[in-house]
């Protein structure tokens, strides 16, 4: 591979999958490593098969790559503990021996309440949950290669993804639900407290524009400010917009219905574990960001709720 190229791995999924599509506009060479057996359909992406699980198939895909764009998951996002750690890995073993940068998407989950509610890229990790931890290690992991000469890192930090693509989110998941026009939103948050939100195209273009700046530490972290929602009511009048509903009626997460089940439902734990960042203001500030790009990639509230509502496909019809 020649000129910009790129290793995605993970591009089936929300954010692996915007990044990818996003560096081949850009006219990047990308590549996309994937267990199926059939070929996805996305267009201008250069399909591998192969496993994220293994080196050598990761190695062989990055083959001539200057970015190894590591968002990948383990199947059915099952085996945290075991299967995380061992991927990146393989990533930073590929990064090793062909000299390129691994691109991590980083999320709030890293941080514990000592670190908010304006958390910085110097800000400690100490967080409370099980895959925040595992997150935290991910950078500790990536920062050690960085300063010991295996791979350069980068990671982009964003709060809840949401996008016509974005795949499970709180979004998605919560406030509405995908292929059905919504009746309802339900609440995570409290009233009054502010939320931040990250539309999943400003954050692969954010994360395109990174990469492709030449001026780059061997190990760099950046937040972006993405959709700042300042009382949380804010996303909730962009779904009644673009739904055409200004009553569209509000009802509040039962936490304590969650929290009741979280020791018999592994699902439930886990959205449990995370209620402390719906409980307060959580807000990464972009200064360091905009320091380097000039600006932040952002879409408007009222049109990106507005195309992710349609990519869910909650508004056919209407």
């Amino acid at each position: 591979m020649s000129g910009k190229s790129a290793l995605v791995l993970g591009a089936t999924g929300g954010i692996g999958g915007e990044v990818a599509r996003t560096l081949a506009a850009r006219g990047w060479r990308v590549r996309a490593l994937h267990r199926r057996t059939q070929t996805p359909a996305d267009a201008g992406l250069d399909w591998i098969p192969g496993d994220a699980m293994s080196a050598d198939d990761v190695l062989r895909a990055a083959e001539g790559a200057s970015l190894i764009v590591h968002a990948v998951n383990p199947p059915g996002y099952r085996r945290w503990g075991e299967l995380v750690l061992p991927m990146l890995e393989n990533s930073i073993a590929a990064a090793r021996q062909i000299r390129a940068r691994i691109l991590l998407p980083g999320t709030v989950y890293n941080y514990g309440p000592d670190a908010l509610p304006l958390p910085d890229e110097a800000s400690p990790q100490n967080p409370l949950t099980a895959k925040g931890k595992i997150r935290a290690r991910m950078e500790a992991r990536l920062r050690q290669a960085a300063v010991a000469g295996e791979a350069q890192a980068l990671i982009v930090r964003a709060g809840d993804y949401f996008g016509p693509r974005a795949g499970n989110n709180w979004f998605s998941q919560v406030l509405v639900k995908s292929g059905r026009r919504p009746a309802s939103i339900t609440n995570p948050g409290r009233p009054g407290i502010g939320h931040q939100w990250a539309y999943l195209p400003d954050v692969a273009e954010t994360m395109a524009r990174l990469a492709e700046a030449e001026d780059l530490q061997e190990f760099e972290t950046f937040h972006m400010e993405g959709q700042w929602d300042h009382d949380g009511t804010q996303i909730i009048e962009a779904i009644r917009a673009a739904v055409g509903d200004p009553a569209l009626s509000v009802r509040a997460l039962p936490w304590w219905a969650v929290r009741l089940a979280a020791p018999f439902v592994p699902f439930c734990r886990e959205v449990a574990e995370v209620e402390y960042l719906w409980r307060q203001p959580v807000r990464l500030g972009n200064a360091r960001l905009v320091a380097r790009l000039g600006g932040e990639p952002r879409t408007p509230l009222n049109q990106a709720v507005e195309e992710t509502l349609i990519g869910l496909g909650c508004l056919d019809g209407f």
